[in-house]
């Protein structure tokens, strides 16, 4: 079987593509199976690391500012347009799939339409309740839409192939030890660790207010914590600095987590976004979690996807609006004396998760190529 995965841009489309990878290299070794990802995107560096093939095109998002660096920003992403479309076609050419696979982001449009084009059959998976404008371009061309969650039918077509399945989770998570997992981290100093990040590309206001909590946090010697500032938040170590905030071994700020199932499993509490990804890894390993919502997501689907976690007792909720640095020690405080009942709450919410997204991915792919 020889299949194209397509998707990038952030983690939440690239975790989904490199499970699904990892599944049908692990059930059929003899496969063939090349993963294609935006050039300069975060995939370029993620996917080697796991053996895959990887090839990249050129390719770029609108913006949705009004002003002049936006406007240049568009004309290169139309132009952009026709060259992913041209170094698409040349790699389905080239590879020549039995079947595409996207999981989201700008960076599926060009080969998926490039694929149906050639009649090659392919499927979308989407991993939020609300689907997003590729998918829903893109699905009524599709062999089969898989969805992670029931309430995103109602925003497609009911005639399509629609296939609930669920996320597929990252290699290892919800699978390692918390002991074992401090210990690889060398965190077995007794200190409850935090785990903290605002996404693959960053948040503004999470790093900030992180770094007030880790500033915080090392006068009145509380927490180990980990935080990941993102692709956008390089300039998070040096305000540290300036804070005087001293590097040790229980502070470990770095751009991106590229261990998260360890740290994951070492976490007393995680503080993150709501996207679905994360909620469904957070359930996987039966993680507390103060949740930060984005704001700037189709329909706040985000604060939705808090609420299931919030209304559990899983949880607790900080708003965006209401995020500060002082706001943020306060919660974390607050949930650190309720950590009791945020754990039997997420532990209730384990029992609902379903393991097996990658494999019913497997049999749908299977069923199409039949």
């Amino acid at each position: 079987m020889r299949v194209i995965l397509v998707g990038g841009g952030t983690a939440g489309h690239i975790n989904p593509a490199l499970a699904v990878a990892l599944y049908i290299k692990n059930k059929e070794p003899r496969s063939k199976v090349l993963y294609v990802g935006a050039k300069g995107g975060m995939e370029e560096t993620l996917v080697p690391k796991e053996n895959l093939d990887f090839r990249g095109i050129t390719v770029s998002g609108f913006s949705r500012k009004l002003n002049f660096e936006s406007f240049k920003k568009n004309l290169i992403t139309i132009k952009n347009i026709f060259t992913a479309s041209h170094e698409s076609k040349k790699i389905l050419e080239e590879f020549n799939p039995d079947i595409c696979i996207g999981t989201g982001g700008y960076v599926s449009g060009p080969l998926l339409r490039e694929a149906c084009k050639k009649n090659i059959p392919f499927i979308i998976h989407e991993q939020n309740a609300y689907p997003g404008i590729t998918t829903k371009i893109l699905s009524k061309k599709a062999s089969a839409v898989m969805l992670a969650a029931k309430a995103a039918k109602k925003h497609l077509n009911k005639n399509l192939n629609i296939v609930v399945t669920g996320n597929p989770l990252r290699n290892g998570i919800g699978k390692i030890d918390t002991k074992q997992a401090k210990k690889e981290l060398n965190l077995d100093n007794g200190k409850p660790l935090v785990l903290s990040f605002g996404g693959s590309l960053g948040a503004r206001t999470i790093n900030e207010s992180v770094a007030e909590l880790i500033l915080w946090s090392q006068k009145n010697n509380l927490y180990n914590h980990v935080h990941a500032y993102g692709k956008y938040g390089k300039w998070l170590p040096k305000l540290l600095e300036e804070k005087g905030i001293k590097k040790s071994l229980n502070i470990d700020v770095r751009e991106y987590i590229d261990n998260m199932p360890i740290c994951m499993a070492a976490a007393d509490i995680v503080i993150c976004r709501s996207g679905a990804i994360t909620l469904s890894e957070l359930k996987a390993c039966g993680k507390p979690s103060i949740l930060i919502p984005s704001p700037n997501v189709a329909e706040n689907h985000q604060y939705y996807n808090a609420m299931e976690f919030v209304e559990a007792r899983a949880a607790a909720l900080l708003e965006e609006k209401e995020l500060s640095g002082e706001n943020l020690i306060k919660k974390l405080s607050e949930s650190m004396n309720n950590i009791a009942v945020l754990k039997e709450g997420i532990n209730k919410l384990q029992k609902e998760l379903d393991f097996s997204p990658s494999e019913k991915i497997y049999n749908v792919i299977k069923s199409i190529l039949k």
